[in-house]
């Protein structure tokens, strides 16, 4: 998958869907979650540090977490984030941070992970007492979203319900979900949500 993402690097800020898909992620974010200057970030699949870019500015500190190189080279490459943003390049199923976060962020990556369950899990343990994740990813659809040569997808969207079933299931309350923005590809739409929850 990293490979994919690595090729697509120098070219991703470019792609109009993903600018206009991360702004509105962002956005999103930064209306429903009370960020404040001594909060500890965690941006998970975080690319070229679009969500970051929102984000930074509010908050003490984030950790950019990819698998790519060439993304993370690509956010290191941007001053504004320098002072704020911090980028590791790791698998945190396979190797946890040593690290807490009052937030959890991720934008359109959760679909990129086979267990989504672990995934939620391994978000849990790197979380404080009453921290929050802030995760957008894409409604259920029939698979038509990727192109086939996007590596790594393991789920078509998800249904919503599922989706708080496992985070329920792994301790976390007041979970709300949100639609942050509608993608209009070929002539189809596909519904984003945004799902805010916080650790019991």
């Amino acid at each position: 998958m990293s490979e994919y993402f690595n090729k697509r690097a120098q070219d991703w800020d470019a792609d109009d869907m993903v600018t206009k898909l991360s702004s509105a992620i962002g956005s999103s974010i930064l209306e429903h979650v009370s960020l404040h200057d001594q909060m500890d970030v965690m941006d998970f699949g975080a690319g070229t540090g679009l969500i970051s870019s929102h984000v930074a500015p509010l908050v003490n500190k984030i950790i950019a977490v990819d698998t790519s190189e060439e993304m993370l080279n690509k956010l290191l490459s941007k001053p504004e984030l320098h002072s704020k943003v911090e980028a590791v390049q790791q698998n945190i199923l396979d190797q946890p941070i040593e690290q807490k976060f009052d937030l959890i962020m991720s934008a359109m990556a959760v679909h990129h992970v086979e267990d989504t369950s672990k995934l939620i899990k391994r978000f849990a343990e790197h979380l404080r007492p009453q921290a929050m994740i802030a995760l957008a990813d894409l409604d259920k659809e029939d698979g038509s979203f990727h192109p086939e040569e996007v590596e790594g997808v393991f789920h078509s969207g998800f249904e919503r319900e599922e989706f708080q079933r496992i985070l329920e299931s792994h301790g976390f309350v007041n979970i709300n979900f949100f639609t942050a923005h509608t993608v209009n590809k070929e002539n189809r739409e596909y519904p984003v949500f945004l799902v805010i929850a916080s650790k019991s």
